[in-house]
């Protein structure tokens, strides 16, 4: 054989032998391959089951999918039914053993994600891969095997109302929720309860019979209390069978009634208010329900937090969110002017009525008092025909025009424009006297003649340099807050029934406890009731009034106190108080018209409104008298 033959024989016999022990090697790399596939198919078998909530759906070793899906509904059961995401990190095989690194992210409450690194055995049985039940727990490493997430609540502190000086005007305060049990209670029980707390009896055990044949097993709401009311009836409630006090927290006023219904209420969120806004609200929860604790409760809402820890173990925490505290809301409010609005309209009784106080030195409102105190913010958004207190403008604009206080205007009983007739009221008639008279004594007749040399636009032009009018309500934080409207005139007997508050021109307390505070400070400032959070817009610097013109108002004003229709305050104790009485018809009759007083005593401007009554100096003086003399 030639030396080439043989080394040809040799190699193939070399390439042959290469050959075969590649084969080797490829089928050792694929059977390699093939389990490393088996395991990660395993672990992500696991990781989808876990994510869809679904475990029973993978395979185990050491257990059932049955008992695996048992043991995770225990374990997760204080996440409720929080969506979670489980990925496969990585799967690190050694024979048939493996260890899955899985990602793990729960959504939440109000969208929290909690994420954490989770690992688990695999094991091969036979030709199928399955994941390894072992000591411990698969949804957590620092779970035992039958360890379960414990979730403690943090809710956080809601922000109080604050008024002048920083002083709580609502503060959180402990409240009893009284509750029926329908579980343990019984007709008799809701009886006994109906005397205790005085509700209507057959409601409440109407209530009860529906709770028990639906099968309800949720507590009864049937009324709140603050601590005093409790604890006066404590033993009471107490010695009836299924019922229960259950505690918490909310903001209180010093009164039910106190600023309301201006502050307004906290209580249980309504179906209403979870269909509005489904994110924000729960059923069951509590929230801000009317007014400014309505209107701003996601500024004093807190932002709840919660601990999740290993049951029975509290100090292990696994993932926390702190709550935030909600943010106070800043009022210029008085507590002391306040209460002493309400306590004078309580001289009112059943009659609708309200008084808005406004600091003359910062136009700040101190009081917005409402009577009674539930329904509508009159206050602040009635409107009303204000009558002759809108003579304050007018005469601001005749003033301002060159009339004297001196110059003499007739004052006849009734007068006549364009076929409509104006009378004074009670067919007064003064004859020719000094305008200062006229003013003081409300003389319509002697308006309407002086009307006739404005100009259709002075009433309205002097109206809104006092403050009645404008956007101004637009920034005060309170929906519907009402500026006020003095239209330009239409015509000659539009012009006459404006130059004394009636026709078109419409009021609120608000817009006239501003003009008082205008013409007492000389200036225009739009008033500010919230100061945190800002309101939107931007609040200008005061207006400056005409002087000589302010001078003379603050004459005939107090005029009106020394020798017209307000003589009520006349002994009001303290510096000199100076006003302008109001009486608007509702219709032809005159029966039953709104009565007004506005003015001011120091750095205290006010404006009172009583929807009923005889007149302005009659029924609404006596109001104002009782409120500066509570201040003083």
């Amino acid at each position: 054989m030639s030396r080439r033959v043989a080394l040809s024989a040799t190699l193939a016999g070399v390439l042959v032998a290469g050959a075969a022990g590649g084969t080797v090697l490829w089928k050792q790399q694929s059977e390699q391959d093939r389990l490393d596939q088996g395991a990660r198919a395993a672990a992500q078998s696991f990781a989808s089951a876990w994510s869809s909530r679904q475990p029973d759906q993978a395979r185990y070793a050491g257990s059932s999918p049955t008992a695996v899906e048992a043991n995770f509904a225990t374990a997760t059961a204080a996440l409720g039914k929080a969506p979670v995401k489980v990925a496969v990190q990585s799967v690190d095989r050694t024979g048939d053993r493996g260890t899955a690194v899985l990602g793990v992210s729960w959504t939440l409450q109000k969208g929290v994600t909690w994420s954490y690194v989770d690992r688990v055995q695999l094991t091969r049985q036979g030709e199928q891969w399955a994941v390894l039940i072992g000591d411990g727990s698969l949804w957590h490493p620092k779970l035992t095997a039958n360890g379960a997430f414990s979730v403690q609540q943090d809710p956080g502190t809601r922000g109080e109302v604050l008024g002048r000086g920083g002083k709580p005007i609502m503060a959180n305060a402990k409240v009893h929720d009284i509750v029926l049990d329908p579980v343990n209670a019984d007709a008799s029980s809701a009886k006994a309860l109906a005397g205790v707390v005085g509700v209507s009896e057959s409601s409440l055990v109407d209530n009860l019979r529906a709770a028990h044949k639906a099968g309800a097993r949720g507590p009864i709401p049937v009324i709140t209390y603050r601590e005093s009311d409790y604890s006066s009836r404590k033993s009471q409630l107490g010695a009836i069978k299924g019922v229960l006090a259950l505690s918490r927290t909310q903001p209180l006023a010093p009164t039910r009634t106190f600023g309301q219904p201006l502050l307004g209420s906290f209580g249980p969120v309504t179906a209403e208010m979870v269909k509005k806004d489904p994110t924000r609200y729960r059923a069951g929860g509590y929230a801000g329900t009317s007014g400014l604790q309505g209107t701003y409760d996601a500024v004093m809402a807190p932002t709840p937090g919660f601990t999740v820890t290993p049951e029975g173990h509290p100090d292990t925490v696994l993932f926390e969110r702190k709550a935030k505290d909600g943010e106070p809301l800043e009022l210029t409010l008085d507590a002391k002017t306040q209460a002493a609005a309400e306590t004078a309209l309580a001289g009112t009784g059943s009659v609708p009525s309200a008084l808005v106080a406004v600091d003359v030195r910062t136009g700040n409102l101190l009081a917005v008092a409402n009577s009674p105190a539930v329904g509508f913010d009159r206050a602040l958004t009635g409107h009303y025909a204000p009558g002759s207190t809108l003579k304050v403008a007018t005469t601001y604009s005749l003033l301002s025009h060159g009339l004297k206080p001196t110059t003499t205007v007739n004052c006849p009983k009734t007068t006549v424009v364009n076929g409509l007739e104006v009378k004074n009221y009670e067919d007064e008639s003064y004859g020719a006297v000094p305008f200062s008279t006229d003013f003081a004594h409300s003389c319509n007749t002697a308006f309407v003649a002086l009307s006739e040399g404005m100009a259709d636009t002075d009433l309205h032009e002097a109206a809104g340099q006092l403050g009645i009018g404008g956007d101004w309500a637009e920034h005060l934080g309170v929906p519907n807050a009402y500026a006020g409207s003095v239209p330009v005139a239409d015509g000659e007997t539009d012009k006459a029934a404006s130059a004394f508050g009636q026709g078109r021109t419409l009021t609120s307390p608000l817009s006239l406890a501003v003009m008082a505070g205008s013409v007492a400070r000389g200036s225009f400032v739009p008033p500010t009731l919230i100061t945190s959070p800002a309101a939107k817009g931007a609040r200008h610097d005061a207006t400056p009034l005409d002087g000589t013109v302010v001078k003379q108002l603050h004459a005939l004003m107090r005029e009106v106190v020394t020798d017209g229709t307000a003589p009520v305050l006349a002994s009001v104790p303290g510096a000199p108080v100076y006003a302008k009485t109001g009486t608007a018809e509702h219709d032809s009759s005159g029966k039953d018209p709104t009565c007004w007083i506005v003015g001011w005593q120091g750095d205290v401007a006010f404006a009172v409104l009583v929807e009923k009554g005889v007149d302005g100096g009659t029924t609404a003086g006596p109001v104002a008298k009782a409120f500066l003399g509570n201040l003083n």
